[in-house]
């Protein structure tokens, strides 16, 4: 049994063991991973930072929270900033930036409020994996603390299936 009220919601010492075996993994096979961040504003980074040896493999993280850093740093097509092309690009530009083997990219609205026109909780999921980049999109529901959580959660899940090489390639959801 637990204290945790929000039992659904990992906790950092679930997110460090995840982060663990990712390290494990990546290590194993050579791997470089690097990660841009807009709704999650670098905890996916900070959480791969604490992890074991993470100087060999974690090449570093890109904060990209406003569309201005979006469309000018990682090359962002104007438009919406929610959608699969922003996370496709930003994966794409992370990887090129960083010549990691392995990186992620999210982006999304925690809610209550939108900025663009999608439901709360939308959250668009870029990796690329050698130079082939996959999408997802995901809605998960909550306040913004819990889809914060469950945004960090699946990034670092996703890039534990890329990095052991047990993906299977992610549906893409169409605009």
């Amino acid at each position: 049994m637990t204290d945790d009220p929000r039992p659904e919601i990992q906790s950092n010492k679930d997110l460090d063991a995840l982060c663990r075996r990712l390290a494990t993994v990546v290590e194993e096979r050579g791997l470089t991973v690097a990660t841009a961040e807009s709704l999650t504003a670098g905890i996916i980074a900070a959480h791969l930072g604490k992890a074991p040896n993470a100087g060999s493999w974690f090449c570093g993280g890109i904060v990209a929270y406003t569309r201005a850093v979006k469309h000018s740093v990682l090359h962002v097509p104007d438009g919406p900033v929610v959608c699969e092309d922003a996370a496709r690009v930003m994966a794409h530009s992370t990887a090129t930036l960083f010549g990691a083997t392995l990186a992620l990219a999210v982006t999304g609205e925690a809610g209550p409020d939108t900025q663009e026109n999608v439901p709360p909780g939308t959250v668009w999921f870029g990796v690329v994996d050698h130079g082939t980049a996959e999408t997802e999109k995901q809605v998960f529901s909550g306040d913004p603390e819990a889809v914060l959580g469950a945004t960090v959660e699946h990034a670092i899940q996703l890039l534990l299936r890329h990095g052991s090489g047990r993906h299977t390639p992610i549906s893409r959801v169409g605009i």
